[in-house]
């Protein structure tokens, strides 16, 4: 099994941006240009590997190589997005893993991507932003360059990662010093670990609260220890926990309403499955039913969330009242989108750089709203 941290440095330091990885700042697939230079990025990489793993690494200073993280992306839908614009899709996966030195909300964001074992060449299936349906990508060096279509498919470095990856073994001292890690960095929210199949070690940490007779958790950590991937995080979030000898079941909830009448609605289930054969699936279900409200008081609600966005862009001071409103903005403008009005997702995005300019804990939970939203909209 490959210690991710591990390989994340083995990567770092074997070379500069290649044909068989690459590293980024940041993405954001929230918007058309992140999302196709994203898509551009994955075809060059399946194109350019086809016999074996290649890797992007976000969280990453370029130049400098210094491992500065992003937010935590639990986006288990990401794979529908690649078979939506790429023909032939290789199959891929986001994980997020934990560093020391980082604050506990960062992580560094690790794609894995495999292609197909057809060898056939992947491709944009539909126009995205600037790109055209039908164009194929290949690295050439750091680069994710246009090709023509009729070029083959070689293979030139499944022995460097092989060797990269093999470098990146995970061992018992690697496992027991993540769970002291774990334990010492969560002392203040009741961490504790579990072992599956006498292989797997999963440690998980929460404020646990009781409410009619169900145990639920807020500020909630969960990592896999023995590839060092952190499974799921949240500071807002109540998490419902369960897990027998062959799974570990997480439920999450979300906190939604109108005018102080909020309700935890079920919004997604997640449940890692051990074998006995030191392997391990992860498969999630959406549960979410979007609240149903009256027409009426939601276009009043869109008017005033609109007339706050005018205000800030103004620069013009809030009142109390107009400052608590604008606490409510993200999830309000997510019910009305849930309620029929389409134009509130324009409207919330637009409000980004004006919530993060404004206060850092509206901006929280803008952020929060979008990664809800990006969940619903990918199933």
């Amino acid at each position: 099994m490959i210690n991710k941290r591990l390989l994340i440095k083995n990567l770092l330091a074997h070379n500069d941006e290649n044909s068989f990885y690459d590293k980024k700042r940041q993405i954001n697939i929230g918007e058309k240009e992140g999302k196709a230079k994203f898509l551009k990025h994955i075809c060059a990489l399946t194109n350019s590997n086809p016999k074996n793993n290649s890797y992007i690494i976000i969280g990453i200073d370029d130049p400098s190589n210094e491992i500065v993280g992003v937010d935590f992306f639990d986006d288990s839908k990401i794979q529908n997005l690649i078979n939506a614009y790429l023909e032939n899709p290789p199959v891929i996966q986001y994980e997020n893993i934990a560093f020391p030195h980082l604050s506990d909300d960062k992580v560094v964001g690790l794609v894995t991507i495999r292609a197909k074992a057809n060898s056939q060449i992947t491709a944009l299936r539909k126009n995205i932003w600037k790109y055209y349906g039908g164009s194929v990508f290949f690295r050439d060096g750091s680069m994710s360059m246009p090709k023509v279509f009729d070029l083959e498919l070689t293979d030139t470095n499944s022995k460097i990662v092989e060797a990269i990856e093999q470098h990146a073994q995970n061992n018992i001292q690697y496992t027991l010093d993540g769970v002291f890690d774990f334990m010492n960095s969560r002392k203040d929210y009741n961490p504790t670990y579990h072992v599956f199949k006498e292989y797997f070690v999963m440690c998980w940490s929460g404020q646990k609260k009781i409410i009619k007779n169900q145990t639920f958790y807020s500020r909630v950590d969960i990592a896999l220890i023995n590839e060092q991937v952190r499974l799921f995080y949240s500071t807002l979030d109540e998490v419902e926990i369960s897990y027998n000898t062959d799974y570990f079941k997480i439920i999450e909830y979300v906190n939604l309403g109108l005018n102080g009448q909020n309700k935890y609605l079920q919004l997604e289930e997640t449940c890692i499955t051990f074998s006995n054969n030191a392997k391990y699936s992860i498969n999630t279900k959406l549960l979410f039913q979007p609240p149903v409200y009256d027409k009426k008081a939601l276009h009043h609600i869109f008017n005033t969330n609109n007339a706050l966005l005018d205000k800030l862009r103004s620069h013009q001071g809030l009142n109390n009242s107009e400052q608590e409103d604008l606490k409510n903005l993200p999830i309000t403008y997510l019910i009305c989108y849930f309620n029929g009005f389409s134009q509130a997702i324009q409207y919330l995005e637009s409000a980004k750089s004006l919530l993060a300019e404004y206060n850092t804990d509206v901006y929280r939970l803008y952020k929060e709203s979008i990664r809800i939203l990006r969940k619903v909209k990918y199933n």
